[in-house]
């Protein structure tokens, strides 16, 4: 293990295609609901968009927040601050030395629509008119900005970028600076707001965008022989991370552990995985040794599953290459399925999600899978939940993105 210092969950907060907050998305994820839903037609008229639908949120900031935090603050900070919030009430709202309190908390894009509306601004009607804030508001550390400004964190404010990697590399940097001593307390997680139709137009020009425009709610099919590319979703996960003597200390409710991150790139295509699947390989692996988990002790598995042709599969394989026959034990999940894929915050609210699994002993299901794919050589847990076991209990969650970024989280009981 990279450190000695045990780091525990006590605090979950999100805001999700699937819910508002943690409970409701947890709950809808267990009834295998879809967060998917068509958006404004007015869009598909003016701007010719071949794909008509996303996973927008449940709940909407602006029905959160106060007006003027709605308009200071680009959509991906504003759905962090919410998740934020929740998350640091659910943790009890611990008292720490803001000096010793951290946050990390990740986007994938940034405030794209922020910047998109402010060049719309200046060339419909001046620089005169641009927003004062536009620059805080755009920048891809301002959902972290705004989360150390609240919590008066201290420790230190870090935004890293992994395009869909990065909502787990921050957890798994969190972890870092607690086990490396500069933090007790650290609040971190993932967030993105890009659901607008230059997004979605550059997304589906690349061609990893479902096109199934007739049936929103069931385009994500991770793993079906007909899967045809992912659903673009919005939203935030974030998690407080602790050591596990400070949570003791205060008497915390502790939901598990992170305890094994694994980091890994493959250095072979700005937007394929490496076809052999070695840079995921090597990150779980990586991961399983830190937190010291044997394969054989590993119940589940949420994967990154997004729904391409392409990377479910070097996943599934991947998978199978690092549990080997204990794979067959594993119970599967790809909960992109229901929630859409959220870019830099997927790896964030999977996290929650695995972190619920392994306290509640509940897989959630996958949805949309009508034909599993033949070459598929796991064990899905496929339309409903699936009780995992009693006991001491270990998960993986996966997170991948462009650029050949791979993260591997192991979570375990507490």
């Amino acid at each position: 293990m990279t450190g000695t210092t045990d780091v525990v969950v006590t605090g979950l907060g999100a805001t999700s295609p699937l819910g508002g907050d943690v409970r409701s998305t947890w709950t809808a994820a267990l009834a295998g609901a879809s967060g998917a839903r068509p958006f404004d037609p007015e869009w598909v008229e003016r701007y010719g968009l071949p794909v008509t639908f996303a996973a927008t949120l449940a709940v909407p900031a602006a029905e959160v927040l106060t007006v003027p935090e709605v308009k200071r603050m680009d959509p991906s900070a504003q759905y962090a601050i919410v998740a934020a919030r929740e998350a640091w009430a659910d943790a009890g709202a611990p008292e720490v030395d803001p000096e010793r309190l951290g946050a990390v908390v990740s986007s994938g894009i940034g405030g794209i629509q922020t910047t998109l509306d402010g060049w719309d601004t200046l060339r419909e009607k001046g620089a005169r008119r641009m927003l004062p804030m536009t620059v805080p508001m755009l920048m891809p550390n301002s959902p972290v900005a705004y989360v150390s400004l609240e919590l008066h964190a201290r420790a230190g404010a870090h935004a890293l970028v992994s395009a869909c990697a990065s909502g787990s590399e921050a957890i798994g940097y969190a972890v870092d600076m607690i086990r490396a001593g500069r933090a007790d307390v650290v609040v971190a997680g993932g967030t993105e707001a890009c659901i607008h139709p230059m997004p979605i137009g550059a997304f589906a020009a690349s061609r990893t965008l479902s096109l199934r425009n007739d049936d929103p709610a069931g385009a994500s099919r991770p793993y079906d022989v007909d899967r045809d590319g992912f659903v673009l979703g919005e939203g935030a996960g974030i998690v407080v991370l602790e050591s596990a003597a400070h949570a003791a200390a205060r008497g915390a409710r502790v939901y598990a552990r992170i305890a094994g991150v694994g980091l890994s790139a493959d250095g072979y295509h700005i937007t394929s995985p490496e076809p052999s699947g070695d840079g995921q390989i090597r990150a779980m692996r990586a991961a399983l040794a830190d937190s010291g988990v044997a394969a054989r002790d590993v119940v589940h598995l949420n994967a990154h599953a997004t729904s391409t042709v392409v990377g479910d599969l070097i996943e599934a394989r991947s998978v199978r290459a690092v549990l080997g026959d204990d794979a067959d034990r594993v119970a599967l999940s790809a909960t992109k399925s229901m929630t859409g894929h959220l870019l830099g915050g997927a790896g964030a609210l999977e996290t929650i999600l695995t972190v619920l699994a392994v306290q509640e002993r509940m897989a959630p299901p996958t949805i949309n899978v009508a034909n599993p794919d033949p070459e598929l050589v796991l064990d899905l847990v496929r339309d409903t939940p699936r009780q995992l076991p009693a006991g001491d209990v270990a998960a993986i969650n996966n997170s991948f993105g462009f650029g050949g970024h791979n993260v591997a989280l192991v979570v375990t009981s507490a």
